[in-house]
């Protein structure tokens, strides 16, 4: 009996042994490989993951094999060499005691999407939705939705699933990532995958390393806020405030109810440890972003400003700041970036001028044009002056594969509507030249141009005549006989019809800097 006891206990301590030794054993993958998966074609492939230190790892892809030994941490990582557009393949990772294989993998046009609610608003909230999804039968299209998480320092791992683009699937794709991809794929004729990486209602600093801000002195601030805001927080208090709350909020709507009324207070919101609130700085950079890298992309897409305008000046260097660290983050040089200039939004202008957030986050973003590889899309005529979500995100991925398809992938396309280049003083009049006029600029109808003020020295502008003569526009007012400044569409949803003769609209632009 006592051999017999001892027999089980020598058997269940084995199979514990072997249940181990395969745990740490088993090669992994990070998420954003997956089934349906989309590879950047024409450039080195990283892969990457984890197994026992010192484990031979191998990777195959049709007919590459790739190996690699396990550091000290059990990281590994290989590169494949460049790829053409095509598939499906299978993917093999194989290590001593496990092997995972991914299925359907397809080569192609990898783009990162992200920013904040406009970015993240999918396409079963746009406009003629029921159409759009009936239609989207794209199998070669894939989307991968990074699971939200907020985290203190930058993370290794994130959670997601690829999947493929079909009536079935795409209204919980992002809006503008898909409309932008369709393009791409439409025009290139490769597949086109989407990382989607967003969060609404979330500023750019929070999708900022640690590192950059700390490297920048105007923005080093936010960080040294951060830290004393997480060094006073004391959770048992704030727990303890917010049981108070909850309390007093769930007697008010008993009492409403008893009253045979609707409650209007407001739920209160559980804490939260700074260092973990998706508006703090790094955080979502840490969580969201960090864990995607080095994974091979074309570039990026970019669709947030809205919660910058507080402090708009401050704008266009932090875009700057977070480009550059994503493209130090990734390695893969200065990749494409580009970005959405915020759109018409809030009561229609009635003054010249109207100053506020808006124009100025969009100058911002009109002035990073000058870092390398960086595209805009203009969406001042596509907007909504009741919603800050605007449902015609048609345009706004249309505009950005516009830019790709011009620059990136060098077809013969218009990349944008008018940028402002340069002004000059003809008597009473100011001309003012434009880039990306494209065959000519248009006014918008076929109506009188609108959105142009003017004005002296005074600095007090007045609505502008304004016409167009051959790549120029012609500005004057009898009321300014010695102008010095133009302003265009300055204000947060201006009146403004100024094009060129591909019909995309002329982005907003002001010649002082008053």
């Amino acid at each position: 009996m006592r051999r017999n006891l001892m027999c089980r206990v020598f058997g269940a301590v084995l199979v514990v042994f072997f249940l181990v030794a395969a745990a740490a054993a088993d090669v992994k993958l990070p998420g954003v490989f997956g089934d349906h998966v989309v590879l950047q074609r024409e450039m080195p492939v990283p892969v990457w993951g984890w197994a026992d230190p010192a484990e031979q790892v191998t990777v195959t892809l049709g007919d590459q094999s790739k190996t690699a030994t396990a550091d000290s941490a059990g990281k590994w990582s290989v590169k494949l060499d460049a790829l053409k557009a095509g598939g499906p393949f299978e993917l093999k990772v194989q290590g001593k005691g496990n092997a995972v294989q991914l299925s359907d993998v397809l080569v192609g046009e990898v783009w990162l999407c992200s920013g904040q609610s406009n970015m993240e608003m999918t396409v079963g909230g746009v406009m003629n939705k029921d159409a759009e999804i009936a239609s989207a039968d794209y199998p070669k299209i894939r989307m991968l939705t990074v699971a939200k998480k907020t985290a203190m320092e930058p993370q290794e791992n994130s959670s997601g699933q690829w999947r493929m683009c079909s009536p079935r699937t795409v209204a919980g794709f992002s809006a503008a990532g898909y409309f932008f991809g369709r393009e791409l794929h439409k025009q290139l004729d490769v597949p086109v995958g989407l990382i989607n990486s967003s969060w609404g209602g979330t500023p750019i600093e929070t999708w900022t390393s640690a590192a950059a801000h700390e490297a920048v002195p105007e923005l080093r601030s936010r960080i040294d806020d951060l830290k004393r805001r997480a060094a006073s927080y004391d959770a048992e208090k704030a727990k303890s405030r917010y049981e108070k709350q909850l309390a007093a909020w769930e007697e008010a709507v008993a009492q409403a109810k008893a009253e045979g009324k609707k409650s209007t207070a407001r739920r209160p919101q559980p804490p939260q440890d700074p260092r973990q609130s998706p508006g703090s700085p790094t955080t979502l950079y840490n969580g969201m972003i960090a864990p995607l890298a080095p994974y091979a992309i074309r570039g990026a897409i970019w669709y947030q400003g809205e919660s910058n305008a507080g402090q708009a000046a401050l704008y266009g260097l932090q875009l700057k700041v977070m480009i550059r660290d994503w493209r130090k983050l990734w390695y893969e040089g200065d990749f494409f970036f580009l970005f959405v200039q915020l759109p018409n939004f809030m009561a229609p202008q009635k003054e010249p001028v109207e100053n506020g957030g808006w124009p100025t986050v969009r100058e911002q973003m009109l002035q990073t044009l000058a870092v390398p590889n960086t595209g805009m899309a203009v969406t001042i005529d596509v907007g909504q002056a009741n919603d800050i979500h605007p449902k015609n995100k048609q345009d706004v991925g249309k505009r950005l594969a516009q830019w790709a398809l011009a620059k990136t992938y060098g077809k013969d396309v218009v990349a944008c509507g008018p940028l402002y280049k340069s002004m000059r003083k003809e008597g009473d009049k100011i001309v003012l030249q434009f880039a990306y006029v494209d065959g000519g600029l248009a006014v918008r109808d076929g109506e009188k141009l609108k959105g142009f003020a003017i004005a002296s020295e005074d600095k007090k502008f007045v609505w502008a005549e304004a016409r167009i003569e051959g790549g120029t526009v012609i500005v004057s007012s009898p009321q300014v006989g010695s102008p010095v400044a133009v302003r265009y569409a300055w204000a947060n949803n201006p009146e403004c019809n100024l094009v060129n003769k591909a019909g995309l609209a002329a982005s907003p632009f002001r010649t002082d800097d008053w």
